[in-house]
């Protein structure tokens, strides 16, 4: 348990030397990523988003490709297309570029529908299915996405299924005057990124992977979880609750949680601290709630002010 504590800190620091100022942001996307989740970045253009996928991937000794999402982008650019071979008379598949490890998704909102939604099947299976032939993607496999604000131009917003399979999102936000003081001095004469070496294996990332699945997870914390979700199932505010996908979500970041802070088993605040990460982009608002300027996160708020938490006793650490 340590060490993998110790090993999800030097990849933090490592992702540091070039994103400044948002720690908070790298361990929740850590969070996502040993919970064996895909990883939705949204935010204004220019405060990092693109950079910070580098630099993880840069951190990481995992294969990596990126796939800039355009309005003409074709459902076959991302996964690939069977072409015929004169020679052998056969179809012959070219891998797409999401058969990596890491796949950045960039402005994956600028497409349409029908092209996102053929990342459907991949993240959800880790699989492309093409001329009745399935092609497994290798382990471990995150989609890394990022995004505009739907209110800039030419913008889509993504289907609620996609939605769904993300297991975060995250917001970066402007750094503040000092950070970015800091990031104009350390930008000045080269770019930190061209420096940055891995500190982590694939083996590494697969071993904290299972490592999180047997973290400890009591029946009230269960039933704790499943109160928050049936809460946004059932709210005035909320037209489309949390699915069970999304409780299992929050249940393996809990998990993440837990073996971040060192400890083996879950408790309440490891929930708490997860619900607006992993469901803001989950749940769907209704028409007037957005009208009178009601966010995800503050009816979410109002959910944990509302479902009572349990008292889980401690297990005894391994």
């Amino acid at each position: 348990m340590k060490n993998n504590v110790e090993l999800i800190e030097n990849i933090v620091t490592n992702i540091e030397k070039v994103i400044v100022g948002k720690q908070k942001e790298i361990y929740d996307i850590m969070k996502g990523m040993i919970s064996g989740g895909h990883i939705l970045i949204e935010d204004v253009p220019g405060v990092g988003k693109t950079t910070l996928i580098k630099a993880i991937k840069e951190s990481l000794s995992l294969t990596y490709s990126r796939i800039q999402f355009t309005p003409d982008l074709l459902p076959s650019d991302i996964t690939g297309i069977s072409i015929y071979n004169a020679g052998t008379g056969k179809f012959t598949f070219n891998k797409g570029p999401i058969f990596s490890n890491i796949v950045l998704a960039d402005e994956i909102n600028r497409t349409s529908p029908k092209t996102q939604s053929a990342l459907l099947e991949v993240m959800e299976e880790m699989q492309v299915s093409e001329g009745g032939i399935t092609y497994e993607v290798e382990k471990p496999f995150f989609i890394m996405a990022t995004e505009n604000p739907i209110e800039y131009e030419g913008t889509f917003s993504l289907p609620e299924a996609q939605l769904d399979r993300f297991m975060i999102k995250v917001h970066l936000g402007y750094p503040s005057k000092m950070d970015e003081a800091y990031i104009l001095n350390l930008y000045r004469q080269e770019n930190p990124l061209d420096k940055l070496m891995p500190v982590a294996s694939k083996e590494d990332i697969i071993n904290i992977q299972k490592q999180v699945k047997e973290i400890k997870v009591n029946d009230e914390i269960n039933k704790y979880i499943v109160n928050i979700i049936d809460a946004t199932r059932n709210h005035k505010e909320i037209v489309l609750g949390g699915s069970t996908r999304a409780s299992l979500a929050l249940l393996r970041v809990a998990q993440a949680t837990a073996l971040i802070k060192n400890r083996n088993y879950v408790i309440p605040e490891d929930v708490k601290e997860n619900v607006k990460l992993v469901l803001s982009h989950r749940i769907i608002l209704t028409n007037g709630s957005i009208a009178r300027g009601i966010k995800a996160e503050n009816v979410l708020e109002e959910i944990l002010n509302v479902v009572i938490a349990p008292k889980v006793r401690v297990y005894v650490e391994d």
